[in-house]
């Protein structure tokens, strides 16, 4: 688009009250009825709207005895009018509301592995400086929070777009981050713990506590088993809930897969220790997802940029890149 067509309305001096007229001139359907909603004389009004109609060398408006009627070019200036409007409207919401120091609520929906370092540092950091703000995070797989987030009841979220939920790519906006390596862990003082030289063969036989059949993660595992010509462990408590499988294996020998860096938070508070076996699998690259299209609040859009420096921060992605 060149420069003279982009900047038609500041060469004519498109005024607010012209935009705002043809919102009125709409539910009114009379000048002089609109003229009045806005607290201007009908001939103000009446002058208002010819000079848009001159700049544009179009017709707004037909006089009809039921009324104004908008022509093809009115409805066309009428709705891209109301946008305008609309904009200006939340531009000032935002403005209130960091005036008032940045109250509402974000809603976030994040995988484990976030939960380890990115999230609580991008998190702490907002809450420092906006107390006031509520944060709701939501700990969750990937399948479960794309959907919420497409229907606009996640604001932000750092995931995965799977495959299952190709129809919905065209609606988010995708900043890779990391990929996710994956680990066995055990209680402190497992039989295995000290075991050099561990193999899958070694671990199939064991007791499990996994993710559900049909879970990303479980498939990637039970198929790490595969390829090796080994069957998939058979003898398995099947859950997601971390707390659940962090007390599992505390009051069992059982063994569990966990993103790595969830398990090196765990083994730093000497909870659980991580097997030293290399898995022949990992889970694909997550990322922070928004809506496509569509403008955060300002306190999303505070929390965005602090998961940004984060995720720059613990795992060395280019912030720009990010908001890109």
């Amino acid at each position: 688009m060149t420069q003279g067509h982009s900047n038609w309305f500041v060469r004519a001096r498109l005024k607010t009250r012209q935009l705002l007229l043809l919102a009125a001139m709409e539910e009114e359907g009379n000048v002089r009825r609109a003229a009045d909603v806005l607290g201007m004389t009908q001939p103000a009004a009446s002058r208002l709207l010819k000079e848009l109609e001159d700049v544009l060398d179009v017709r707004l408006f037909d006089r009809t005895p039921h009324g104004m009627q908008a022509t093809l070019y009115g409805e066309v200036m009428i709705r891209h009018a109301r946008m305008v409007l609309s904009n200006l409207n939340k531009a000032q919401d935002e403005i209130a509301a960091l005036r008032a120091g940045l109250v509402g609520e974000v809603r976030v929906g994040v995988i484990a592995a976030a939960t380890a370092r990115m999230v609580p540092l991008a998190i702490g950091r907002v809450k420092a400086q906006y107390p006031q703000l509520q944060i709701w995070l939501q700990v969750e797989t990937s399948d479960v929070m794309l959907p919420l987030l497409t229907q606009g009841q996640l604001d932000v979220m750092i995931g995965r777009v799977l495959q299952q939920h190709v129809q919905l790519k065209p609606a988010v906006q995708y900043a890779p981050i990391a990929d996710e390596p994956l680990c066995v862990v055990v209680r402190p003082g497992h039989p295995l713990e000290q075991i050099a030289g561990l193999t899958m063969s070694g671990i199939a036989d064991a007791e499990w506590v996994l993710h559900p059949p049909g879970s990303v993660l479980r498939h990637r595992i039970d198929m790490a088993f595969a390829e090796l010509g080994l069957n998939p462990p058979r003898n398995v408590v099947n859950t997601n809930n971390f707390l659940a499988i962090s007390s599992l294996l505390l009051q069992s020998d059982m063994l569990a897969v966990m993103p790595d860096e969830v398990a090196r938070q765990y083994e730093r508070f000497g909870t659980l220790k991580r097997l030293a076996i290399d898995l022949p699998c990992r889970m694909d690259a997550f990322g922070i997802i928004t809506r496509q299209a569509h403008a955060l609040s300002p306190a999303a859009t505070v929390v965005l940029h602090a998961l940004h420096d984060a995720a720059a921060e613990v795992y060395g992605v280019s912030a720009d890149a990010l908001s890109a």
